[in-house]
């Protein structure tokens, strides 16, 4: 399944706020549809509640299913809790640490940085926006791209740091202090029911 490229409103009024899919506020709080809101509302399988905390993972990191598919068996290999693991590693990607730096708006704005080769990690230029960041790595704009990168910064809504990141949007530098906690993570989901998804396909 290819990367979402549609309607983004359409994707939130189905499954809540995505910070990462878009900074734009949607004012009708119910689904897309030519009828307008349900008159009568129907109560969800446990199938579909899985499928939605799921599809929240992939729309707002903006990943393909087979990538979360990886990275929900990277998940399991390693020990602890499973759901807290995917959180972490999808927090870990490059796309969203330049993102939750407050360098980009969203993480596709984030992710076209890193494509054009705006963003340096460890002081070596980084063009693959799935590149997982380690605790103690330094993310930074490349010198020639600050002038560009602080005229995006301007135009945009100011987005709160997240403690377990240090942030400085003067040089446009920023490192990964430690693991994010679950408290941290960006987006409102149940890990636990996107585990439960997993649980018979991988």
């Amino acid at each position: 399944m290819a990367r979402y490229r549609g309607p983004k409103f359409r994707i939130i009024r189905r499954l809540g706020e995505l910070p990462g899919l878009t900074q734009k506020v949607c004012t009708r709080n119910f689904p897309a549809g030519q009828h307008g809101p349900k008159k009568r509302l129907v109560k969800e399988s446990q199938y579909a509640l899985q499928l939605k905390e799921k599809q929240k993972l992939r729309f707002n990191y903006g990943i393909t299913e087979r990538q979360l598919i990886k990275y929900v068996r990277e998940a399991r290999r390693r020990t602890g809790s499973t759901g807290e693991i995917l959180l972490q590693i999808l927090e870990n990607r490059l796309d969203n640490i330049v993102f939750r730096l407050g360098f980009a708006s969203t993480i596709a704005g984030a992710r076209q940085l890193i494509n054009h080769g705006h963003i340096v990690v460890n002081d070596q230029r980084v063009t693959i926006p799935s590149f997982l960041c380690k605790v103690h790595d330094k993310i930074s704009v490349r010198e020639p791209s600050k002038k560009f990168v602080k005229k995006l910064i301007e135009t945009k809504s100011g987005l709160s740091i997240p403690n377990h990141l240090d942030s400085n949007l003067e040089t446009l530098s920023g490192n990964i202090k430690n693991n994010v906690s679950r408290d941290q993570i960006g987006v409102l989901v149940n890990e636990l029911l996107v585990v439960e998804y997993y649980s018979r396909k991988v």
